[in-house]
């Protein structure tokens, strides 16, 4: 155990939970302490590759454990609840990936019981750190492109084979608009704030053999009237993206996770022939780092050593999922809902 460094467990070895270990051996007030998976060949892969001290099948192992300080939680996100509550329980500070949990129930009970403890918990809405996405928000906030009008964004995947271990993505109780499309959600919340309303559809016409809707849009009403509308699909024959647009009464913003650059059309600010034009936009170069789980680390760890408060909080994972919840249950229902929010 090196004392001056916080002692971190990585559960979950899949490609993320290795992400989240390579986040962890590249800070230097971490150490990467131990690891734990199920899978016995994805376990014995992580302990060798980053030379983990402790690797164990069993999470309970880790809970009991005084030489770990903190946990990330790299899991289904079926046992995100189970996990958090007995770490937190056990006095450790927990950083658990999203969604927080597949309903506003299971986020209840973990920010009530992360108020209990008194330990730092921390979700991993990987958007607030993607380099392009952090550029966008900057531009809105400073007023550039004016007074937000409209927002959009997309979560445009294919999960034929991304089943996961056990089939765990396709299952009833998971729609791919609360597991994945949380990233296009808590986007425009970070960007716009919370939306009051929510009108969705849905159709199941790709993944047929899926128990849920692959295909999901959600139209929302955000603060000072601005519209939105988030686009999920889990089927859809294309590359990932999350492209999203930003549209203000003096600018627009087309952007992305994937793109070595953004889009930034202005009416005030001239291009550099002296011209001002609506279909020439600046393009503003940026680093590619998608699921930028590196810089989360480093959010989580700053905060834990320097006394801050939690980089993302409960509330804000769990207003993520209940905007997801209630437009699943929109689309369902076909009708219009007032989007309620978990107040703890």
């Amino acid at each position: 155990m090196e004392s001056d460094k916080l002692n971190i467990a990585v559960i979950g070895a899949s490609s993320m939970g290795l992400s989240h270990m390579k986040g962890v051996v590249n800070n230097k007030n971490a150490n990467l302490f131990a690891v734990c998976d199920t899978d016995a060949q994805a376990l014995a892969a992580a302990k060798e590759k980053y030379d983990v001290p402790v690797a164990v099948a069993d999470y309970r192992e880790l809970v009991s454990s005084n030489d770990v300080d903190s946990v990330i939680i790299v899991t289904p996100d079926q046992l995100h609840l189970e996990m958090t509550a007995a770490f937190l329980r056990a006095g450790k500070h927990v950083l658990c990936e999203k969604p927080m949990a597949l309903n506003v129930r299971e986020c209840e009970e973990m920010m009530r019981i992360q108020r209990e403890t008194g330990k730092m918990l921390m979700i991993g809405q990987v958007c607030r750190c993607t380099p392009a996405f952090i550029m966008a928000k900057e531009i809105v906030d400073s007023g550039r492109i004016g007074e937000l009008f409209f927002v959009e964004s997309e979560y445009a995947h294919n999960y034929e084979h991304v089943e996961g271990k056990d089939s765990w993505r396709k299952t009833p109780e998971r729609s791919g608009f609360i597991g994945g499309g949380c990233h296009a959600v808590d986007l425009l919340r970070w960007i716009a704030g919370d939306p009051t309303e929510v009108t969705a559809y849905s159709n199941h016409k790709c993944l047929t053999e899926w128990p849920t809707d692959d295909c999901v849009i959600g139209i929302y009403k955000f603060p000072g009237n601005v519209i939105g509308k988030v686009f999920v699909s889990i089927g859809c024959r294309r590359d990932y993206t999350m492209r999203t647009v930003l549209y203000g009464t003096k600018g627009t913003i087309i952007c992305d996770n994937t793109s070595p650059e953004i889009s930034l059309y202005t009416t005030d600010e001239p291009l550099p022939d002296g011209k001002v034009s609506y279909t020439k936009p600046q393009k503003l170069p940026v680093d590619i780092n998608n699921h930028n789980v590196g810089a989360e680390i480093d959010q989580f760890v700053d905060a834990l050593i320097n006394g801050k408060p939690s980089p993302v909080p409960p509330q804000e994972g769990a207003d993520t999922v209940a905007v997801c919840c209630a437009t699943v249950q929109s689309a369902a229902e076909n009708s219009t809902l007032t989007i309620e929010y978990p107040k703890i």
